[in-house]
């Protein structure tokens, strides 16, 4: 996640029972108009399941697809309502997309494009705003609805704005919509403030289009970072340094479609390792890339949860009842803020007492308020929470307040006596593909609850 990557808009979805219906992204064919998931308690989990591609790598790798013409084809893509938002952005700008297969998607870029991404698909998510630095490559002009997503208060773009206009762009921001326009991007030294994933993802596509050289100091590290200059590399640009501190982008040179697989989601891998911490059991994630979770997996393994590599992915292991520790948010390669939601479930029934410190977002706690209705000890101090662990959580009702917190409360289920009922499962279907039939497949006792 980026702590500077936009501004947050109002929550413009509609209730489950007017968004979610069957065959959409994240909810399967089967279920009828799904308005929440129903978690009971249930054995350990045990079995193996495949992780899908990075979703916040897929994003970007989709926005990445406006600098050159042709078809681009991406694979292991996550059916998700997010992936089915940035590819109907991609279709206003005037692209084609298409599934060939459950998870090959295929892009094809026209020679013209239209540079204009609209409040109503914007205002969906936050890494609509990574169209901005592409769309100024490869048209020379932007204009583009100040972003939506989910609310951890104040991530405003300046960041992004700043570093563009370092790059020649000349911004104006007014009546929701910023306004970019560049007739020679110029190759610059951009130091950032802070690691921000959002800007440095912005800066990186643009500075393919640059004239020289562009330097990034104080980059953001993350796998999806690299996953992005990869793809870029691939195309025919020149992109040196991705995941260290420092990225170096020579600019200027041809551009191309590429077919590419993204990196696996790092974030669906720790939903189900907390959903084995929490319900005890031993599972096999093939396809995860433990060396994407290592801060994670040593905090996991304070906490007696094993993990081990495996060929092919990674094996975990949970006793009856995780230890308590203690846990700070950072940017990658620190513990990512989006584990802190399932790193507090399962807190909240681990022996002792845990302390978190969020350092990334301000207002990342808003879910607290639901895992106390389930009976957790957690008493929210600033930037702090202290989780006294129980034995066991009560099942209650319960409504997703964002997608990581939306599975952190799916997965205290388990651990709860009793029915649990997660509502607002539209954020959960945003980044999560099939969350149920996937805890199920490991034994897990979840289902979907149909509208009426």
């Amino acid at each position: 996640m980026d702590p500077t990557g936009d501004i947050p808009a109002p929550d413009t979805a509609r209730p489950d029972t007017a968004r979610r219906k069957a065959g959409e992204p994240g909810v399967p064919e089967e279920a009828t108009a799904p308005v929440g998931i129903r978690v009971r308690p249930g054995g350990p989990l045990h079995g193996e399941l495949e992780i899908g591609g990075a979703k916040n790598s897929v994003l970007k790798l989709l926005a990445a697809t406006t600098l050159a013409e042709g078809r681009f084809t991406l694979r292991r893509v996550p059916r998700i309502a997010d992936v089915t938002t940035m590819t109907e952005l991609l279709e206003s700008f005037g692209c084609r997309t298409s599934f060939s297969d459950r998870d090959v998607l295929h892009v094809h870029v026209p020679e013209r494009l239209e540079p204009h991404a609209s409040y109503d698909l914007v205002s969906r998510m936050r890494a609509s705003i990574a169209v901005l630095g592409p769309l100024l490559a490869r048209c020379g002009e932007a204009m583009v609805a100040l972003p939506g997503g989910d609310d951890f208060g104040s991530r405003p773009i300046d960041m992004h704005l700043s570093a563009l206009e370092r790059l020649g762009v000349d911004v104006e921001v007014s009546h929701g919509y910023v306004h970019a326009r560049a007739d020679v991007l110029k190759g610059e030294e951009v130091s950032l403030a802070w690691p921000s994933v959002g800007a440095t993802e912005n800066i990186m596509m643009a500075a393919t289009a640059a004239e020289g050289r562009t330097v990034i100091d104080n980059a953001a590290r993350e796998p999806e970072i690299a996953d992005l200059a990869a793809f870029l590399n691939r195309m025919g640009a020149e992109v040196l340094g991705a995941g260290s501190p420092t990225i170096t982008i020579n600019g200027g040179g041809p551009l191309a479609p590429v077919d590419h697989t993204p990196v696996p989601d790092r974030i669906e891998t720790a939903v189900f390792l907390a959903a084995v911490g929490i319900a005890g059991g031993e599972i096999t994630l093939r396809g995860a890339q433990p060396g994407h979770l290592r801060m994670l997996c040593d905090k996991l393994g304070e906490m007696n949860l094993r993990t081990s590599t495996i060929k092919g992915g990674m094996w975990a292991m949970a006793p009856h009842r995780l230890r308590a520790t203690e846990i700070v948010t950072l940017p990658y390669p620190g513990v990512a803020t989006d584990y802190q939601p399932l790193l507090v479930a399962m807190l909240s029934l681990a022996e002792g007492v845990g302390l978190v410190t969020e350092n990334v977002f301000a207002n990342r706690f808003r879910y607290v308020g639901e895992l106390i209705r389930m009976g957790a000890d957690i008493r929210v101090e600033g930037r702090c929470a202290i989780v006294r662990g129980r034995e066991h959580l009560s099942g209650a009702p319960v409504r997703a307040t964002d997608i990581r917190a939306g599975a952190a409360l799916v997965v205290a289920g388990l651990g709860a006596e009793g029915e649990t009922t997660v509502r607002d499962i539209h954020h959960i279907s945003r980044g999560h593909e099939d969350l149920v039939a996937k805890l199920k497949s490991l034994g897990a006792d979840v289902a979907w609850v149909p509208g009426t």
